[in-house]
């Protein structure tokens, strides 16, 4: 295998993690130290001039316009002042937990086509300080910068949920994908009690990994029964999630990589054992609505992304020697491990990292610090393969991207996003109910929880006609304890309105 002069490339990947609540430390410092980590780990002097693109991951908080406003609305351009980065070209990444993937995607076919030599991308949240502000009131007014370089805007912005689901409690994460978690347990036939066993053991897992890890916020090792029974410390927030199950948002942690090409490595000097291949890409969606799709259980885009990338590079499951599916849930890990033939439980583990509920789950930008930690392993893998899936809005956007220590025999192939998603766009869509009065049979469910105990219970249904029904129980604690002792899958219910929302009685 010969590498190819504009093969693109990752020579350099830094992660940083702080544990101390810094209220002077801003978010362009933490992009600022990523940065430069990700530099010195190309070893080679000469890499700051041969950058010309800078490019940085939106900040979760820029989903809220209030939060968003205490925030740098153009850190990039500064970053490159303090790193000595003349007159780069600045972008800046879309929301969701697929950009960084995505980003990847983008610029490698940049470097590919020469509209670019090295690329330097960084992201990095400060939730954990930021959440301390709120509650000290510790002065962070000063994060939020002056800039005036405009940077250029890559992706599409669209907002995920439909009136509807919005309505019923679908914009909480933590609700909605334990709807997707009891629609993959119908779908297998489990009951409660196994099904609970084997999202604890997966978790369990993925917290070893994180113990092992420098960069994991938390570096404990859980047991699976320590995940799975409800403790003060341990409550339900999205029933059937503990809350070790759950992604942790309140982190400060920051990661870069740089981006080339083979040409340009060879041309400044960067070793070879620096460099990690870019074997291919893919971004996709689902269809968008979640109460659209004709399944909760399963990604028909990640199954179609998997497909197109091993057909292009020749790469096959038994190939991989790392993974990092998405984990923000554990529904997100199954379901991608299902969609490209993988067991979850599979001895290779389904993620370098540890996973966002254990390593630490920064907002927009954990699968920069799954890329830059699939290069550090890779590094030390012989003949080592990687894939990278990353997941935007509620198991909407997926972004895949392989990773090699070998070139492989052709260049990436530019996949074209468009003819594929088509093909997803072309495929079976449930028609959501006008009038969803009457009868109706459940699909999926949760049981919303707060520190007090449960709250509320979400349903999906459908009614005779096979239209979607989103709902909410009644929240008395009769309904959410029958909710939360019995399965109510397949249960027939009666579907009411009450002023906005449709409530489903069984």
């Amino acid at each position: 295998m010969t590498a190819k002069d504009n093969q693109p490339i990752l020579v350099g990947a830094g992660q940083h993690t702080w544990r101390d609540i810094d209220f002077t430390r801003t978010p362009t410092d933490a992009l600022e130290v990523a940065a430069r980590q990700a530099l010195d780990d190309c070893h080679c002097s000469a890499i700051e001039q041969a950058i010309d693109a800078l490019v940085n991951v939106r900040f979760v908080a820029d989903t809220n316009p209030g939060a968003g406003a205490l925030f740098p609305r153009r850190p990039a351009a500064e970053v490159a002042r303090r790193l000595g980065i003349e007159n780069p070209a600045l972008y800046l990444g879309p929301i969701g937990g697929n950009t960084p993937q995505y980003l990847v995607n983008h610029f490698a076919r940049m470097l590919m086509t020469g509209e670019h030599r090295a690329v330097l991308l960084s992201g990095a949240e400060l939730m954990a300080t930021f959440f301390a502000a709120l509650k000290q009131g510790g002065d962070i007014a000063h994060w939020a910068d002056p800039g005036q370089a405009e940077p250029t805007a890559i992706g599409e912005e669209r907002d995920g949920l439909t009136a509807q689901e919005l309505a019923h409690g679908l914009y909480e994460p933590i609700n909605t994908y334990p709807l997707f978690e009891n629609a993959l347990r119908h779908h297998l036939g489990h009951d409660l009690s196994r099904h609970s066993a084997d999202i604890a053991e997966l978790s369990s897992r993925m917290s070893a990994v994180a113990a092992d890890n420098a960069h994991a916020w938390r570096q404990d090792a859980y047991t699976a029964e320590e995940i799975a029974t409800v403790a003060r410390n341990n409550r339900y927030v999205g029933y059937p999630y503990t809350r070790r199950m759950n992604a942790l948002l309140e982190v400060d942690m920051a990661a870069a990589i740089v981006m080339t090409t083979v040409g340009t490595a060879r041309a400044l000097g960067i070793p070879e054992e620096q460099w990690i291949y870019y074997r291919g890409g893919v971004d996709l969606h689902d269809i968008w609505y979640p109460s659209e799709r004709p399944e909760l259980h399963s990604s028909p885009a990640i199954k179609l992304g998997w497909e197109t990338l091993t057909a292009n590079s020749g790469l096959g499951l038994d190939d991989i020697t790392h993974f990092d599916i998405y984990s923000c849930f554990p529904s997100a890990v199954e379901i991608g491990c299902h969609a490209i033939g993988l067991s979850p439980l599979d001895a290779r583990n389904v993620t370098v990292t540890g996973g966002l509920p254990y390593f630490g789950g920064p907002g927009n930008n954990y699968s920069l610090h799954a890329i830059a930690q699939m290069t550090e392993s890779l590094r030390s893998t012989p003949d080592g393969n990687g894939l990278v899936t990353a997941n935007g809005l509620y198991l909407t956007k997926h972004s895949l991207g392989l990773y090699s220590k070998l070139p492989g025999d052709e260049l990436p192939e530019a996949v074209t996003p468009a003819a594929l998603q088509e093909s997803i766009e072309r495929g079976p869509r449930v028609k959501v109910a006008n009038n969803p009065e009457g009868e109706a049979i459940v699909e999926t469910y949760t049981v919303a929880f707060d520190r007090d105990g449960p709250r509320q219970g979400i349903l999906v249904a459908r009614n005779a006609a096979g239209e979607r029904i989103i709902a909410n129980s009644k929240n008395d604690p009769t309904t959410l304890e029958q909710l939360l002792e019995t399965d109510p899958i397949g249960q027939r219910g009666r579907i009411h309105i009450d002023g906005d929302l449709s409530i489903m009685e069984l």
